[in-house]
């Protein structure tokens, strides 16, 4: 079986790009049309992508914060 065509480990990506094979996936999922064994690896690979694009904003939420100053909190 070929697999998925978003390899999210497999290289480093923005989170535009990251976002968008997220969209992508979901689509495809919601179409109904992937075989099981796909819509597995689709999912796993989706979460991954969720848990990165999570992270990138959590680090981005910590730096507005960080440069906040003390009254504008």
């Amino acid at each position: 079986m070929p697999k998925a065509k978003h390899e999210a480990d497999k290289e480093e990506i923005g989170y535009e790009a990251a976002r968008e094979q997220l969209a992508e996936i979901v689509r495809q999922l919601e179409s109904g049309e992937v075989p099981l064994s796909q819509a597995v690896e689709l999912w796993e690979q989706a979460e991954k992508l969720a848990a990165q694009c999570q992270s990138w904003l959590d680090a981005a939420k910590t730096r507005i914060e960080e440069m906040k100053t003390p009254d504008q909190v």
